[in-house]
C-alpha cells in the first residue's frame, strides 16, 4: 500500500526550566519555610522574677521541674501560669527566670526539695540537633527537586518534549492500537447487516486506493458515524473495516477521554489524533460517541465542571477533525446508539460524512448470523437453523451469539456429543423467559397461575391483530410465577392501531381472567399493567391515535426530555387530557377482554386442565387444549371462531 514518506521522530529534548517553573520553585521554598518555620516554632515561655513570683511558685507546690545552667533558671509550671496577670498572652507552663548572685543557694536548694521539685543540670526544652534541623530545612526541598527531576525525564521519555510536565502521561492518549495485520476481522464475519457493509465498502477502497480519488480531486470522508441499538454489529464493523484495509486501528470509548483534572480530555484528543496522523492510513474508532458528543445545547449539567471538561472534550475533537489535510488518510469511525442527542456540530458534512444505520437484523439476516456464530459448534442434523432463525424476531446480533453460546454449555452439561434441537430451544426460552426456577407453589398458587397465563394465551388466540401464541408454562422462571410466549410470524416494521389494542387486550387477559373465575385481583398483573399503560401513553402522546389529542406529540420520545430538566412543554390541562385518554383506552379494552373470556369460559377451563396435568404447552398443544385452529395468517377466517367485534377503527 502506498504511503507517504514519514519524517524521521525528533530527538527528545532535554527539559528546560521555564520561567513558570522557576516561580513554582520559588513559591514551594517559601512554602517549605512557612513549614519548617511552623514545625520548630517552640512551646510559649513566661520570663516570670525570681522574687516573689518564681519563689511563691515553688512554696505552693506550683513547679513541676527545673533545669539550670549558670544562673538561668528554665522550668515548667503544674498549672500554667499567666504572667504579667492583666497580659493578654494565654497562660504557659514553660517559665524562664535568673537566679541573683547574693541568692541563698542552700536555702533555695531546701525549698525545691521540700516541695518535691525535679532538678536537672540539662535544659528540659532543648532544640533539635543539626542533623534533625538539616533534614527539615532541606529535606522537603530535596524531595521536591527529585519529584521535579522525576516528572521531567519520565515526559521526555514519553515524547513529552521540553519542560516539566508533573502530570506525566495523563494527557496521553489511552487508545489501544492494534496493526492491519493483528486485525483478524472481515467482512466475511460480519453477517445480517450486507446494506450497512456496502456502504463502507467504498471506505476500505479509499484506504487501500486513496490515490484513485484524489486524482479528480475527491476528498477523503473525515467521519463515518455507525448508529443503531446495542447490539447489532457497530464495534465489529469498525474492526472488519480496519481488517479489510490493512491499516492501524486505534479504538478508545468516548468516556476514556474525560477526567476529573481540568484539560485531559482534550490532550487526549490532540495525542490521539497526532498518533493515527503518524500512522496514516489509520482509522479511528471511538465508541459511545454520546458520552462527550452530546447537544452543547441539551442543558443537561448545567453549571457543572463536569459538563465543561466534556464540552472542551468535545470542542478538541472537533477542531482535529477540522485539521485533516486532504492528503491525510486517516478516517474517524463512532458507533452511537443515540444518534439524535449528538452536538449537530459534529454531524455536519466535513466532520461525519457519512452516517450509516445499523439496523436489527431481518430473518434473513438472523439466519446468516446464526451461520457465523455456530461455524465452530457442532450441530445435530436435525437442527433447523431456518426456524430458529424465525422464532427470534428483534434478536440482534450480540443475542443471537449469546443464544448459540448457551446452547452449547447446555449441550455440555447434558453430555450431548453435538448441540441438538432442544439445547437450542432451552437456550432461546432461558434468555427470553429467565432460568427456570426451583420453587414449590402451592395448588391454589398453582391453579391461579394456570388461569392467568391462559388468560393472556386465549385472548391472544381469539382477538383479531395478535401475536400467535407460541408457548404457555406455569413452570416459574426468573420473577414471573408463569410466562405466555408469544412472537409474530414476520418481523413486524409498523404497528397499526388494531394490533396496538391486540397488545394491550393481551396483557390485560390475565387480570381479567383471574377476576372472571375468582372475582378477585392479585398482584401477578404488575408487569402487565405497565406494558398497556406504556402502549397507550405512547399512542395518545406520540403516534396521534386518540381523537381527543390529534397528531400532537405531547409526549417526549424514550431519551427525550425538555430543554430544562424540571420543566415541562406542554400544558397541565394537555397533561390532564392524555392520562384521560390513557384510562379510557384501557377501561375499553377491559370491558373486551372480560366480555370475550365470560364467553369462552369452556376454552379457558380446558387450556387450565391441560396446563395443570402438563405444566408447559407448545404452540399446537395450546390451541389445541383451548379448541382454537392453529393460525395461519387470517386469524379472523379462522373456522369454529366466534367472530369479535372488530376494534375502534377511531380511539
Amino acid at each position: 500500500m502506498p504511503t507517504a514518506p514519514k519524517p524521521d521522530a525528533a530527538k527528545p529534548t532535554r527539559p528546560r526550566l521555564r520561567p513558570q517553573i522557576i516561580a513554582a520553585l520559588f513559591v514551594l521554598l517559601a512554602l517549605n519555610y512557612a513549614i519548617a518555620s511552623a514545625f520548630n516554632r517552640p512551646e510559649p515561655t513566661n520570663r516570670v522574677p525570681y522574687s516573689p513570683t518564681f519563689l511563691q511558685q515553688v512554696r505552693d507546690g506550683n513547679v513541676a521541674r527545673i533545669s539550670t545552667e549558670g544562673t538561668t533558671v528554665d522550668g515548667e509550671f503544674k498549672r500554667a501560669l499567666k504572667y504579667p496577670p492583666d497580659s493578654k498572652q494565654e497562660p504557659a507552663k514553660n517559665f524562664e527566670t535568673e537566679i541573683p548572685t547574693f541568692a541563698d543557694n542552700e536555702a533555695l536548694s531546701r525549698t525545691l526539695e521540700e516541695n518535691d521539685v525535679v532538678i536537672s543540670a540539662e535544659p528540659i526544652n532543648q532544640g533539635p540537633g543539626i542533623l534533625t534541623n538539616l533534614i527539615l530545612g532541606f529535606g522537603p526541598i530535596l524531595l521536591i527537586v527529585g519529584l521535579f527531576v522525576y516528572f521531567a525525564r519520565r515526559a521526555a521519555r514519553q515524547g513529552g518534549g521540553g519542560g516539566l510536565n508533573p502530570i506525566g502521561g495523563f494527557g496521553r492518549s489511552r487508545a489501544r492500537r492494534a496493526e492491519g495485520s493483528e486485525q483478524r476481522v472481515s467482512f466475511k464475519d460480519v453477517a445480517g447487516i450486507d446494506e450497512s457493509k456496502a456502504e463502507l465498502t467504498e471506505v476500505v477502497d479509499f484506504l487501500k486506493n486513496p490515490e484513485r480519488y484524489q486524482r479528480l480531486g475527491g476528498r477523503i470522508p473525515r467521519g463515518v458515524l455507525l448508529s443503531g441499538q446495542p447490539g447489532t454489529g457497530k464495534t465489529l464493523l469498525a474492526r472488519a473495516v480496519a481488517g479489510e484495509a490493512d491499516v492501524p486501528f486505534f479504538s478508545i470509548s468516548a468516556s476514556e477521554f474525560v477526567e476529573a483534572i481540568v484539560g485531559i480530555g482534550a490532550s487526549r484528543v490532540r495525542d490521539l489524533f497526532k498518533n493515527a496522523k503518524e500512522a496514516a492510513p489509520a482509522i479511528i474508532f471511538i465508541d459511545e460517541l454520546d458520552a462527550i458528543g452530546r447537544s452543547r445545547s441539551s442543558g443537561s449539567g448545567i453549571g457543572s465542571g463536569a459538563n465543561d471538561e466534556r464540552e472542551q472534550t468535545l470542542n478538541q475533537i472537533l477542531t482535529e477533525m477540522d485539521g485533516f489535510e486532504t492528503n491525510e488518510t486517516v478516517i474517524v469511525v463512532a458507533a452511537t446508539n443515540r444518534p439524535e442527542i449528538l452536538d449537530a456540530a459534529l454531524l455536519r458534512p466535513g466532520r461525519f460524512d457519512r452516517r450509516v444505520a445499523v439496523p436489527a437484523p431481518d430473518k434473513a439476516g438472523r439466519r446468516m448470523i446464526l451461520d457465523v456464530h455456530t461455524r465452530s459448534v457442532p450441530l445435530d442434523p436435525d437442527v433447523d437453523l431456518d426456524r430458529l432463525a424465525a422464532s427470534t424476531p428483534g434478536m440482534v446480533g450480540a443475542d443471537l451469539a449469546n443464544l448459540a453460546n448457551e446452547a452449547a454449555l447446555l449441550a455440555a452439561r447434558r453430555e450431548h456429543e453435538r448441540v441438538q434441537n432442544g439445547d437450542l430451544t432451552d437456550a432461546l426460552e432461558k434468555i427470553i423467559l429467565g432460568a427456570p426456577r426451583g420453587i414449590l407453589l402451592s395448588e391454589a398458587d398453582r391453579r391461579l397461575t394456570a388461569y392467568h397465563e391462559s388468560g393472556h394465551a386465549l385472548v391472544g388466540m381469539l382477538t383479531p391483530g395478535a401475536d400467535p401464541v407460541r408457548k404457555v408454562s406455569i413452570i416459574p422462571r426468573g420473577q414471573a410465577l408463569g410466562v405466555t410466549l408469544s412472537a409474530p410470524d414476520e418481523d413486524p416494521f409498523n404497528y397499526d392501531l388494531e394490533g396496538l389494542l391486540a397488545k394491550i387486550d393481551v396483557a390485560l387477559g390475565g387480570r381479567v381472567a383471574e377476576e372472571v373465575v375468582f372475582g378477585t385481583i392479585t398482584t401477578g398483573a404488575e408487569s402487565d399493567i405497565q406494558q398497556l399503560t406504556r402502549i397507550a401513553r405512547a399512542m395518545v402522546g406520540r403516534w396521534g391515535m386518540s381523537a381527543a389529542i390529534g397528531p400532537v406529540a405531547v409526549v417526549p420520545s424514550e431519551g427525550q426530555g425538555p430543554l430544562l430538566p424540571g420543566t415541562s412543554e406542554v400544558s397541565e390541562t394537555t397533561q390532564r387530557v392524555v392520562d384521560d385518554e390513557v384510562r379510557r383506552i384501557a377501561d375499553e379494552a377491559h370491558v373486551r377482554v372480560h366480555h370475550l373470556l365470560s364467553e369462552h369460559r369452556s376454552r379457558l377451563d380446558s387450556m387450565v386442565d391441560a396446563l395443570l396435568e402438563h405444566e408447559t404447552l407448545d404452540q399446537l398443544d395450546a390451541y389445541a387444549a383451548a379448541g382454537v385452529p392453529v393460525p395461519d395468517g387470517n386469524l379472523e377466517a379462522l373456522p369454529g371462531v366466534e367472530a369479535l367485534p372488530p376494534a375502534r377503527a377511531e380511539v
